[in-house]
Order: structure tokens, then C-alpha cells, then sequence
């Protein structure tokens, strides 16, 4: 037992998942015992009420069944419970509970049992109020200095305060400046009100002036802002406390003076009777309830502040006397005097955990034995230790049995052969077109039991799925599931790739998270028809194989008449969305050519051609086959693709500057209309009305152009990594590059999955770029000393950018190599004639390096000279023949 736990005295658990809040518990005699004892009256937002004489045999027991006294059910929620003098001609307690939308007063008695079920208690309805208007809370108290008798005010939640003088109805009247209801209490000593407004401040209104304010039920909602009879509710005095409150409480342990003690969010307030501040205490932790008590020492508050880590703090003024922790989370608490044990905390949660508890501690009767000396002997330490080392040394570095039992979860994809004889994108259509679709089966497998496994499917926008959401309760083990969904295109522009990803998230037995995933790939023919082959093209491409050309009716058997052998060198495409493709295969030489239109169209379909090409030499068993490119990179043309994303970047940001000064310009309109209206005496608009009509109307336009620039940045975008693929594509077959250095490249050129206004590709790419000149493409020591920007911002123009993508193309080609890493990148290579390596930090080359006599003459006679000329005349005419650096494999 902790030293600083509550002690439990007794507990109890209130039904099954019910609710309950900080006016669901009260603690009186509400009975009017003769002994006196107080009762515990618990509501819930079910509607029960029940009633608690706790009568624990020892302390900590658990709730008996004759310690529930009464528990009844009354339908309706229940908001909050108090006790006090609430009938006419009588000074007895009664129980005034508050509903949403009525007040009931009941009388809770008790009559002796004759037989051993002991005593019976019932609850017998005094009265009730319909309310008009929803109910949040309630106070009670002798408004206007009654003697002998208490009223009850509630605020609703339009801010309405409804004061009731018992059986009757007095009068309501409205807060001014409302927006949402705050706690409420009542001040006897200053015979107000006061609550926390949604402004954050602290409020205090004289009962008096409630009284002889504007009568709330005989205003009209349209004439609210006019003048009434009556006279204007005037608060009496506000503090701002920065923050909302959670609860209010006024307390006045003497005649001369009282406090208001508000706690909120962060802080803990105790003010004056006029509203000064006494004292404010910060809080280190978010509080959840609270409540004041009488203090020992004169003129000090204690009060008790529950939390949300399970703790309740005991503060006299801003001293912590004492900290206790508790079982649960409290949202009321309370102290009273039961079985004539005083001071008992009464703490109730939000799901019905109701505890009695004191504050205190038991001694520890507990005494640790004796340990036995014992020399420690080391040499055993060393062998016990090397062996754990070893054990985490073959864990760490074998597989071991464990990572073959990680494989919990298999998945894999299928996708159709055919499209859907039934298009599942009958409600999308691009232009003209029909859209098809194409079903994808997801199949996954378990080995053991699952539990909450989720899978998504993704796809390049603008294709879309039928449903790419799935989350399964529970996964049987050997147990093939098949998950069958319909792809299609869902934009008036192509993707950048006909790829899809299907992902798989599960936990493990042991708590991990574990991700499995697979890839499939999508038909051409979803977004792409056979079409007339077109003779002229603006963009054209040439790709060059080592083998054979083959017949196109093989490679693309779906887009071609098998009976037209003119057909069988040339293929048209025509994809959804209106752009032409032609694709020509040599006749005489071993060469591929693609042309289009459009630049960034050529993509689709020149990777489903290697792709075909690929497959259909893998199948005849030809190892050998290779692709290549010879032609000049084409980035002129990738450069207009670049220019029209980042034109439409440009006038996004414009656009959303002058959304900005017509929306600044809209609300100071506003402003001056309004105030214009709320004068006694109007003035002349002055043509304002109109300002605010064109104004509104700009805005409306400007908000449309911002929506469609978007849209179409997310179509440059699409079309930007279109072209993106291809470049990189042919740099690949270009300069023969490894799958490693292909994804350098790819990271470099794609590194956005979206594209925004505070992070575009543009600054992206161009800080990667420069990263790898930097680094493995460098020239020189100096150029790697070069400090790259750490903040990415957009760029005026992009001839940055296209500068160094130009000089990334010329490094490659004088045998650049990207590479990772640090000690790869710092040596430039070059070859010697006769396929020698040699570097600018390798010792000199061989004298039959140089066919020049006066060069070899240097090398004989200076070295020291010669290695000088060796380095300056790199690009000389000193070599017999200098090789085609992209010859270096």
C-alpha cells in the first residue's frame, strides 16, 4: 500500500455503461434523519437515481445489498442533484432534480421494517416544473435574503436564467452576450449570481437586478436588439480570467467575509466578494473537479482538487498539504459525515466508480530479512556475462526461429485478365468516353489468428477503387480470404503509373505492429483504346535492343486486327482521355519508335513496351536482352512540362493572396454595417451595402479560381512525374545505370507523393540535385565544400533548376556515377586508353599512356612536371584516342 493512497473505507460500482458528471452526486441528510447522518444521492444520464447509506462491516469492503437504500428509474437523464428546502411551509430537506426539460422536487422517506429486510424508503413527487427552454445546470439558495426556504435558478442552454420560488415560477430573464452556458452559483452574502462566460470572464449579476431587468418570456427573438420595457441587465462586476472554467463555487466560512473560488482549465482562482483576485494558484496537471471546505487555521480556504492522473490534492491557499491517489478518474467529489465517521471524501467517475475514502496511513508491519555476505566471485560474473553477450550476438545477427514465425500474414494480387463486362464506373465518365473497369482479387492468409487487420489498397491518382478501405475482426488461421475490388479511372488525365499496392497492417502476439504488402499491375487497356496509327508526332523516341525486332501483333495482341499484316510494324493508342500514341518497330535495324503528341504521354507507353519486351525474350529463355538509348536526352521538352506546373504554382500563390485581401476587406465591411445598425440613431449607409455585395462576389469568384487552379496543379502534377519517369527512364538506358543508381535518381526527381504551396517540387528536387553535384558528382574538393540552404522556399523562376539538371546530365555523361556514398564520390574516375582506370589522386600513368615524344620526354626527365601537364591537359590532344567515357561499366 502506497503511503499517499486514499484509504478505501467503502466502494461501489453503479450499473453498466452509464455516465455520469460533475452534478450527478450530492451528499445530505435528504432523508431528515434523526441521527443526522448524510446519504449518498447519486444520478445517472440513464436515469437512475439511487441513494447510499454505506455500512461497511470492515474498512475497504465493498458495497452491501441493504446499502443501497432507494433506486429508482426516471427515464429521463438526469443533469444534477441538490438538497435543501424546497417545499412551502415546511423546513425539511427535499431533492430537487434537474432533467432537460423539467424540474422535480421529490420527498425521500424512510419506513421501519417489522421483518429482517429492514427499512423501506420511497420518493414521493412534491412537484414539477416543464421548462421551455433546455436545462444545463442549477443553483439554489435565499435569493433576495429569504428566510427559511430556498429557490432555484437554471440557466439554459441559450442563456436563459429561470428563477423558480419553490411550487412557482418566478421570472427568466437572458445573460447578455451569450453564446455558451458556464458553471453557475450563488453568492448569499452579495445576493448574486455569478458565473463564466464563453468570453472567459468571471460575471457577478445582482439578484435585484435580474429582478427588474427586461422580462425574457415577453421579448420576441426578432426584437431582442430593440428597446423594451423594463430596465437593462447590467453585470455587476466581470474579471478576466484568460481561460474556460470547469466550475464556480462561492464559500463563507464567517459573516465578515467570503470567497469565490473558480477553477480552470490551467489555474486556480479564489477572488473577492467584488471580484478582486484574493490569490490564483497554476496547476501542474489538468484538473477534472474540485471542492472548498472549512479550513482549520482562521481565514485560510482548503479545498480538495481532483485531476485527471488519478490524484487528489489538498491546498490550503496555494500551499499543497497533502497529495492521495485514487482508483480512478474523479468528476465530483464531495465530504460528509456517515456513520459517524466525519470527513469522509466521496469521489464518483465518469463511468459510475463511487469510493469513500479518508486520508491517512497504515505502518508497514513489513521487515526485510537479512542478506546473506557472500563474496562475489568475478570470474563466474565474466563467463555469465560473455554467454548473455554471445546470446544477443546470435539473435541479432541469425534469423533465428523467431523471424520464421514473424511471417504471420501473406497477401497477394491478382488482377483480370478482362475488363468488366459491367463497368463499376457507370456514374464516372471522362468526356465522351465509357469508362471501363477492371476487377483486382486481394487474397490474404494467415498462419495464425488476427485480430483487427486492416488493409488498403492504393493507386496513382486519378485511378480510383471501388473500395480501398478494409478492416477485418478477426483473421482465421489457414484460411485463404479473397477480397475482390474494381479499378478505373476516375479524372480527365492519365496516371503516371499503372501500378497498385495492396498493404495489409496487423499486430503480433507480442504488441508489435507488422505491415506486409504486394504489388499488381494494372492492364493497359483500362485507359487506353486501339486507334489509327498517326504518321507525324511532335515528340518522338527511339529505343534501340540488342536482338531482333518482333512482331507488335505479339507484344500487344489486344490493340491490333491479327488479319492485317500492315499492322504488324505499327501500332495507334488512343488513350481515354483524347491523346494519341504511335508505336513503330524497324523493319531493317533492331530499333523501337514511339511518338506522341504530347511529351509526357510517350511514358505509358514506352515502359509497357520494354516491359513486353522484357517478358517475351524471358519466356523464349534469352538472358542477354538489353535496352538502350543513344538519342540526346530530350530536356527541352521536360523543361516546358516543368514550366507549366511551376506557372500554376505562381498563380495559385496569387490567387490566394487576393482571396486573403478580399476576405479582410469582406469582415471590415461587416464590421462597419454592423456597427452602423446597432446605432440608436441610424446613418446613411453610404453605398456600403453595395461595397459588401461586390465584395462578396469577389470573393466568390476568387474562391472558384483558387478550386480550379488546384485541380489543375493536380493534373501538371500527374502529368510533371509523367515526364518525370521518362527522363529518368532515359538516362537509365542511356548511361546504362544500375537498379541502385535508378532509385538515386528516383529519389532525387520524385520525392513528393503530393505537391502543396509551402512544399513544391520545384525547390525539392532542385535542393536534391544539388545535393548529388555536391557530392558524388563533384569536380573538385571545392565544390564539395559548398553549404547547400536548409530552408526550402519557392524559387523566382526555374532556370536553377534547370541548370543543374543539365549539368547533372553532363556529369554523367563524362562518367559521373551516383553513389551513397562519401568515399565513392570523392574519387572522379576516368579510363586510359588500352580500358585503364585511373583517378586524379592515383599515382602517375604509365609512360605508354603518352604517344606524344615531347610528353614522354616529361615523364623521363620531370616527373614532377609531368604529372603538372598531366593534370592541366586532361582535355588535350595528348591521348592517342580518348574512349567514350560512358563506356565505364
Amino acid at each position: 500500500m502506497s503511503l499517499f493512497k486514499a484509504r478505501d473505507w467503502w466502494s461501489a460500482v453503479l450499473g453498466e455503461k452509464e455516465e455520469f458528471d460533475q452534478g450527478c452526486l450530492c451528499v445530505a441528510d435528504v432523508d431528515n434523519s434523526c441521527s443526522g447522518e448524510d446519504k449518498i444521492v447519486v444520478g445517472s444520464y440513464m436515469g437512475y437515481l439511487r441513494i447510499f447509506s454505506p455500512h461497511p462491516v470492515k474498512v475497504g469492503d465493498g458495497a452491501q445489498a441493504e446499502d443501497l437504500l432507494l433506486e429508482v428509474h426516471l427515464r429521463d437523464p438526469i443533469l444534477q442533484v441538490e438538497v435543501g428546502r424546497f417545499v412551502s411551509g415546511t423546513e425539511l430537506l427535499h431533492l430537487a432534480v434537474l432533467h432537460a426539460r423539467k424540474l422535480c422536487v421529490y420527498s425521500v422517506s424512510g419506513t421501519l421494517g417489522s421483518v429482517e429486510h429492514g427499512n423501506q424508503y420511497q420518493v414521493k413527487l412534491m412537484y414539477e416544473h416543464h421548462l421551455q427552454r433546455i436545462a444545463c445546470n442549477m443553483t439554489y439558495g435565499s435569493f433576495g435574503g429569504v428566510k427559511g426556504r430556498d429557490l432555484i435558478c437554471i440557466q439554459s442552454m441559450d442563456g436563459m436564467l429561470m428563477l423558480f420560488e419553490q411550487e412557482s415560477y418566478a421570472f427568466g430573464r437572458f445573460l447578455p452576450g451569450f453564446l455558451l452556458p458556464g458553471p453557475l452559483t450563488y453568492s448569499s452574502r452579495t445576493d448574486s449570481f455569478i458565473t463564466v462566460s464563453s468570453c472567459r470572464q468571471v460575471e457577478s449579476y445582482k439578484y435585484q437586478v435580474l429582478a427588474f431587468a427586461t422580462d425574457a418570456d415577453k421579448r420576441e427573438d426578432t426584437e431582442q436588439q430593440k428597446l423594451g420595457a423594463g430596465k437593462r441587465l447590467v453585470v455587476d462586476w466581470t474579471l478576466n480570467i484568460g481561460e474556460q472554467a470547469l466550475d464556480i463555487c462561492v464559500v463563507s466560512f464567517s459573516q465578515s467575509a467570503s470567497s469565490v473560488l473558480v477553477l480552470g482549465e490551467r489555474n486556480f482562482f479564489c477572488l473577492k466578494d467584488n471580484g478582486q483576485i484574493r490569490f490564483m494558484k497554476k496547476l501542474g496537471f489538468s484538473p477534472s473537479c474540485f471542492l472548498p471546505y472549512c479550513a482549520v487555521s482562521e481565514g485560510a480556504v482548503s479545498t480538495l482538487i481532483g485531476n485527471h492522473s488519478n490524484m487528489l490534492h489538498i491546498y490550503q491557499d496555494v500551499t499543497l498539504k497533502w497529495a492521495t491517489q485514487l482508483p480512478h478518474v474523479p468528476v465530483a467529489v464531495k465530504v460528509g459525515c456517515l456513520q459517524g465517521l466525519k470527513g469522509v471524501i466521496v469521489t464518483l467517475s465518469d463511468n459510475g466508480h463511487l469510493q469513500c475514502s479518508y486520508l491517512g496511513t497504515d505502518p508497514s508491519l513489513f521487515q526485510a530479512p537479512k542478506v546473506d555476505s557472500r563474496e562475489i566471485n568475478y570470474e563466474e560474473l565474466d563467463v555469465e556475462m560473455k554467454e548473455l553477450q554471445k546470446i544477443i550476438r546470435d539473435v541479432n545477427t541469425s534469423p533465428g526461429p523467431l523471424a520464421e514465425k514473424e511471417g504471420f500474414l501473406s497477401i497477394f494480387a491478382s488482377v483480370s485478365s478482362t475488363l468488366d463486362s459491367v463497368s463499376q464506373a457507370a456514374s464516372h465518365a471522362v468526356g465522351a468516353e465509357a469508362v471501363p473497369s477492371v476487377t483486382v482479387q486481394v487474397m490474404m492468409q494467415s498462419r495464425l489468428a488476427l485480430q483487427k487487420t486492416k488493409l488498403s489498397i492504393y493507386v496513382e491518382s486519378p485511378l480510383a477503387a471501388t473500395c480501398d478501405r478494409f478492416i477485418f475482426d478477426s483473421l482465421e488461421p489457414e484460411i485463404l480470404k479473397t477480397i475482390s475490388l474494381s479499378v478505373f479511372l476516375k479524372g480527365n488525365y492519365l496516371p503516371s503509373e499503372l501500378e497498385g499496392t495492396a498493404m495489409a497492417s496487423y499486430s503480433m502476439p507480442t504488441g508489435i505492429l507488422r505491415i506486409v504488402q504486394c504489388k499488381f499491375r494494372l492492364p493497359l487497356k483500362l485507359i487506353c483504346l486501339p486507334h489509327q496509327p498517326s504518321k507525324t508526332a511532335s515528340h518522338k523516341l527511339t529505343i534501340d535492343t540488342n536482338k531482333p525486332p518482333i512482331s507488335l501483333l505479339s507484344l500487344f495482341p489486344g490493340f491490333a486486327n491479327q488479319s492485317d499484316d500492315d499492322q504488324a510494324n505499327v501500332l495507334g493508342f488512343r488513350f481515354i482521355t483524347g491523346s494519341q500514341v504511335t508505336v513503330l518497330a524497324s523493319k531493317t535495324s533492331q530499333r523501337y519508335r514511339i511518338q506522341s503528341e504530347r511529351f509526357e504521354d510517350l511514358w505509358l507507353i514506352t515502359k509497357e513496351l520494354t516491359l513486353r519486351l522484357q517478358e517475351h525474350f524471358e519466356k523464349q529463355g534469352t538472358k542477354d536482352f538489353t535496352c538502350s538509348f543513344s538519342g540526346c536526352i530530350p530536356l527541352q521538352e521536360y523543361f516546358d512540362v516543368i514550366d507549366q506546373h511551376f506557372e500554376l504554382r505562381l498563380n495559385g500563390e496569387k490567387v490566394e493572396e487576393l482571396l486573403s485581401e478580399r476576405a479582410i476587406q469582406f469582415r471590415a465591411i461587416e464590421r462597419r454595417l454592423l456597427t452602423r445598425f446597432k446605432d440608436k440613431t441610424p446613418a446613411p449607409l453610404q453605398h456600403l451595402d453595395t461595397l459588401l455585395d461586390g465584395t462578396y462576389k469577389q470573393v466568390i469568384a476568387l474562391a472558384d479560381a483558387a478550386e480550379e487552379n488546384h485541380s489543375n496543379l493536380l493534373q501538371s502534377f500527374t502529368r510533371l512525374k509523367s515526364a518525370t519517369h521518362l527522363v529518368i527512364m532515359l538516362i537509365g538506358l542511356w548511361q546504362k545505370l544500375s537498379s541502385d543508381q535508378t532509385a538515386i535518381l528516383e529519389a532525387a526527381f520524385l520525392p513528393l507523393q503530393r505537391d502543396s504551396q509551402e512544399l513544391g517540387w520545384e525547390e525539392t528536387v532542385d535542393a536534391a540535385v544539388a545535393h548529388l553535384l555536391k557530392t558524388c558528382l563533384s569536380k573538385s574538393s571545392k565544390e564539395q565544400a559548398l553549404n547547400l540552404s536548409s530552408q526550402l522556399t519557392i524559387p523566382k523562376d526555374t532556370s536553377r533548376l534547370k541548370k543543374h539538371i543539365t549539368l547533372l546530365c553532363d556529369r554523367l555523361a563524362k562518367g559521373g556515377r551516383l553513389c551513397l556514398s562519401t568515399d565513392a564520390a570523392a574519387q572522379q574516375t576516368i579510363v586510359m586508353p588500352g580500358h585503364t582506370r585511373w583517378s586524379l589522386r592515383s599515382p602517375l600513368p604509365p609512360e605508354s599512356c603518352f604517344t606524344s615524344a615531347r610528353c614522354r620526354r616529361w615523364w623521363q626527365t620531370d616527373p614532377v612536371r609531368s604529372q603538372r601537364k598531366f593534370k592541366s591537359s586532361l582535355k588535350g590532344t595528348c591521348w592517342t584516342k580518348l574512349w567514350s567515357l560512358d563506356k565505364i561499366s
